[in-house]
């Protein structure tokens, strides 16, 4: 991802004063949000080609972040993960370090593992499963020299 661009924050309004706090003070203030741990991330628009940083909660796995496509229990997928299958390049932010990283979806008894782990961490997960016949992607973003060896 080019820094040089201009990246657009979340268009929800609580999202975006969230995202600004945690870029403000290198995570400082953000990092951890009402006892969770969060980090940017930040994709490329799959038909404007502009980059797009949002918060998401996170979990660690063997070196590998952890996020969900919960979109709070909506039908619809979040537009971060619908960049994320366009593109699966992404930077992201945790804490005061930035890195690039590259997406997948887990799948099977991955799957199955991290999402009993990313519950623990918030637990309204499993509402939002509830509300929505879509399967809620878990998605693991792997930095990118843990990726590509």
């Amino acid at each position: 991802m080019d820094e040089q661009d201009d990246v657009l924050d979340s268009p929800t309004g609580w999202v975006a004063t969230h995202v600004r706090r945690y870029v403000s003070s290198a995570g400082a203030n953000g990092h951890i949000w009402y006892g969770k741990p969060t980090l940017l991330l930040t994709t490329r628009g799959r038909r404007s080609g502009a980059l797009r940083r949002t918060g998401l909660i996170y979990g660690e796995d063997d070196g590998n972040y952890v996020v969900v496509g919960s979109n709070a229990g909506s039908d619809h997928h979040p537009h971060w993960y619908l960049n994320l299958l366009a593109e699966p390049r992404a930077r992201v932010q945790v804490a005061a370090e930035t890195f690039d990283a590259v997406a997948r979806e887990a799948e099977g008894e991955e799957r199955a593992r991290l999402w009993q782990a990313m519950t623990e961490i918030f637990p309204q997960y499993k509402s939002y499963q509830k509300k929505t016949s879509r399967k809620i992607p878990v998605v693991v973003l792997e930095p990118r020299s843990a990726a590509h060896g």
